[in-house]
């Protein structure tokens, strides 16, 4: 069995009755079950759609997104997420380079190599050193002043915490904004870079190795194993090319309002909803939130 979800910005709430309607008739689904009125809905189908990417992209064009996936085991053990553009709003280290003065400069540079148009080494080690000589003190100002949260952040790491489950913060960013993102969500565990700090200034270089790609599959191993569940038990979440491979891997990967290139490779794909669209896609209604 596969289970199609429906959900729209929870902030429009604009998911019709009639198209969920129609599209269950279409695909000769079952009853449709209402996870959030007027926002989420859920029916279950036999087999997975073959026009299923069409009636996506249909969809889009409303304001709708749509995944379609098998129904045995989607609801997660862990959760495994970025913190960029994921579980924040901001690129840190955009913010940062707004700070110095340098910041469209740095800002093309993220949203390239975002895209897996860069290497993402290179690509991190030229914008730090950009940062060379910024006071350590701006780091907590831009967590102050910069910083927002995703909406929906609170209650999906909560709901899943409540419901067993473990949640690693894991990140190409830096642990200065890691350590406390993880800290105001409830995470478990985070993992970042580090940005190399001298007489009170940042030196323009990262710690290495450089966390990067590969070491968000390293996480994903090492820490399903630590926890003894499988990367089948796994919901994983991110919006750049740095994720892929965690994504790919994981149980259920989510691309998150994602470049692109991220999207192409992935089967589940969220445009419009917040976080809270990762609990619906898991089959949680609204009023089973944690907040």
């Amino acid at each position: 069995m596969f289970t199609v979800t429906l959900l729209t910005n929870p902030t429009e709430r604009t998911l019709d009755l009639a198209l969920v309607d129609s599209l269950r008739n279409a695909w000769g689904g079952g009853d449709a079950v209402w996870l959030a009125i007027d926002e989420a809905a859920e029916f279950a189908v036999p087999q997975m759609p073959d026009n299923r990417w069409d009636v996506w992209a249909d969809l889009q064009k409303s304001g709708v997104d749509l995944i379609a996936q098998p129904t045995e085991n989607r609801r997660k053990k862990m959760l495994l997420a970025d913190m960029d553009s994921t579980m924040i709003r901001q690129e840190c280290i955009d913010e940062l380079a707004a700070e110095a003065g340098v910041g469209p400069w740095v800002a093309d540079i993220t949203a390239r190599a975002m895209n897996g148009e860069l290497d993402f080494n290179a690509a991190l080690t030229e914008r730090v050193g950009l940062l060379k000589g910024l006071p350590e003190s701006v780091i907590e100002k831009v967590l102050d002043e910069r910083i927002t949260l995703m909406p929906g952040g609170h209650e999906l790491v909560s709901t899943m915490k409540a419901n067993g489950g473990y949640a690693a913060l894991v990140s190409g960013g830096f642990t200065a904004f890691t350590a406390r993102i993880a800290d105001t969500l409830g995470f478990d565990e985070n993992r970042a870079n580090t940005l190399l700090v001298e007489d009170g200034k940042l030196t323009g270089a990262p710690g290495l190795p450089i966390l990067g790609k590969a070491a968000k599959v390293t996480a994903l191993e090492e820490i399903t194993s630590k926890l003894n569940i499988s990367e089948a038990d796994v919901l994983a979440v991110g919006d750049g090319a740095n994720d892929l491979g965690m994504l790919t891997r994981a149980g259920t990967g989510v691309a998150l309002h994602a470049k692109p290139s991220v999207q192409k490779e992935c089967s589940v794909r969220v445009n419009y909803g917040d976080l809270t669209a990762l609990l619906f896609i898991q089959g949680y209604a609204r009023d089973q939130f944690v907040t």
